[in-house]
């Protein structure tokens, strides 16, 4: 049985002191974004916990310092305003800092469906592009974003492009998940 993806920590968005407005009770609340899977939580922090955003929470199964509980999963168009402004923003820091993580799917990506290449999921790639990727890797690995670029010419840039699909994934208009994990129908953790 393949493991459950699951984010280890999450970046914060929002932090609200007294919760949604709409909540039953008042409790200081985040909206995080997972640093691993992209997944878009609300976390109910400890009492006397304050974060802010760019802020680190642990959101694993072990002992949480300053998450209480993981209440739910939430589409983008359930973010607060503010959240929603810090998500381009956060998701670029998270494209560099788990640089290696996109190189490693451009080096290894595969096809989705008999007539559809990963590769061709991201946004502005089509056959050229894919085919140009996939002769390059051939001839070797791509040890950065900036290496990818450099060599397939022509091709959009890769964080932008990384960026993009991820945040379509996010909102929900992708068939499939390639950097992501659809969001879930129950309540979790």
């Amino acid at each position: 049985m393949p493991k459950e993806k699951k984010d280890e920590n999450a970046v914060v968005l929002d932090f609200l002191p007294t919760g949604k407005v709409s909540d039953s009770r008042s409790e200081p609340m985040a909206q995080v974004l997972g640093n691993r899977y992209f997944s878009l939580l609300e976390v109910i922090l400890r009492n006397g916990e304050e974060v802010e955003p760019g802020d680190i929470v642990y959101i694993g199964s072990g002992k949480r310092d300053k998450v209480k509980y993981i209440k739910k999963s939430v589409t983008v168009d359930e973010l607060s305003t503010v959240a929603k402004e810090e998500l381009e923003e956060r998701l670029e820091d998270l494209i560099e800092e788990n640089e290696d993580r996109f190189v490693e799917f451009f080096n290894s990506s595969g096809p989705i469906t008999p007539r559809m290449h990963q590769l061709e999921a991201l946004p502005g790639v089509g056959k050229k592009h894919m085919w140009n990727v996939l002769d390059e890797r051939k001839i070797e690995e791509f040890e950065s974003l900036e290496d990818l670029k450099e060599r397939v010419s022509l091709l959009p840039n890769p964080k932008e492009i990384i960026k993009e699909r991820i945040t379509n994934e996010l909102w929900g208009d992708t068939k499939h998940h390639l950097f992501t994990v659809p969001k879930s129908t129950k309540d979790e953790r």
